[in-house]
């Protein structure tokens, strides 16, 4: 046993020697002033790659530190335009007349042009390259080939923003996509539009602009066609090429239509990277039927809340004024009883 225990000894004591040199050099090494200035970015890189990363806070949402509002109101929205249609009066605006783009608010115009056409809603389109998303290629459930009808395509285009759809529809026209896009404006020109200018019927492209007070001029004029009307405002709904194909299920982009619990008239959704989050929405709120245009929010759910809190602001306003005008009407009668 010590024979064996020193024979081991003697086998194994180099390796040790020689591991111990090995790992105190490294040591003095890793430490050093020198090898720490050569070895920073790798060392840094080895502890992100291998700690276990820290629980990432969500962000509150910001607040509205800017005071261009009406007392009560506030938005995160970079430009708005509140209307009260049943008065015809502003409610409220910020940066109304700023040009920016307006992604696919622009299919409510698309949508006007087709039924200002009197297309029939009945005929078969078939999806085409040409309606393919090669500029931001976004992605589709129409296939290429397949057909649907007008009325589906609009349904599409305005409930779920559905983008093939929409250069569908301009591409289709008698006149061709160019000469259907030269519709757009001029239809733009003669609402008075004079911030406005349309190139493709989607809005995925960034030079598709407008301004708040614009749109709602739009957003009036939508309101009048039934099939906006009905279109907008469908939460969602299952539409299959009549060619036969598989059906899939279309939503509403705005989850105020959704949800149900809003008497809305005209909605639309947008975004692209350079128009932020937007939104507009004609709706009767306490009985007065008001425009709402909100465009250029940051956050996924911002121009959503910019809603809302114009809803609450819009009902506790009213409330005043009924109170006001019940004190009003009760100092009167008080002022005539005779002494």
């Amino acid at each position: 046993m010590i024979a064996l225990t020193s024979g081991y000894q003697r086998y194994t004591t180099p390796w040790r020697s020689l591991l111990c040199f090995a790992l105190l050099a490294f040591v003095g090494a890793e430490w050093s002033p020198a090898f720490a200035m050569q070895h920073k970015g790798s060392t840094r890189h080895h502890r992100i790659t291998h700690s276990k990363p820290a629980a990432q806070p969500v962000a509150p949402e910001p607040g509205d530190t800017r005071n261009d509002l009406p007392d009560g109101l506030s938005l995160l929205s970079n430009a708005a335009y509140i209307y009260d249609e049943t008065n015809q009066k502003v409610l409220a605006d910020r940066n109304p007349d700023q040009v920016q783009p307006i992604a696919s608010i622009t299919k409510l115009m698309t949508a006007v042009v087709v039924l200002q056409q009197g297309l029939p809603l009945d005929e078969l389109i078939e999806i085409q390259e040409a309606d393919v998303d090669k500029l931001r290629h976004t992605h589709s459930l129409l296939k290429v080939g397949t057909q649907y009808s007008r009325k589906d395509l609009l349904l599409m285009a305005l409930m779920a923003s559905e983008n093939r759809a929409a250069a569908a529809l301009g591409r289709s026209a008698p006149e061709g996509p160019d000469g259907f896009i030269a519709k757009m404006n001029a239809v733009a020109a003669q609402l008075g539009m004079e911030h406005t200018h349309f190139e493709d019927t989607s809005g995925l492209n960034g030079h598709n602009q407008s301004s708040a007070r614009d749109l709602a001029l739009l957003v009036h004029f939508a309101a009048g066609y039934p099939v906006i009307h009905a279109f907008t405002t469908t939460p969602q709904a299952v539409i299959a090429p009549v060619s036969g194909g598989r059906p899939y299920l279309f939503r509403n982009t705005n989850m105020i239509v959704r949800q149900g619990q809003w008497d809305v008239v005209v909605s639309k959704t947008g975004f692209i990277n350079e128009s932020g989050q937007c939104l507009v929405m004609q709706a009767r709120i306490d009985g007065r039927l008001t425009t709402m245009v909100l465009l250029d929010s940051k956050g996924r759910f911002s121009r959503i809340n910019d809603a809302q809190r114009v809803r609450k602001w819009l009902e506790y306003r009213l409330t005043e004024q009924t109170k006001l005008g019940q004190r009003d009407t009760k100092s009167k009668t008080l002022s005539r009883r005779p002494s």
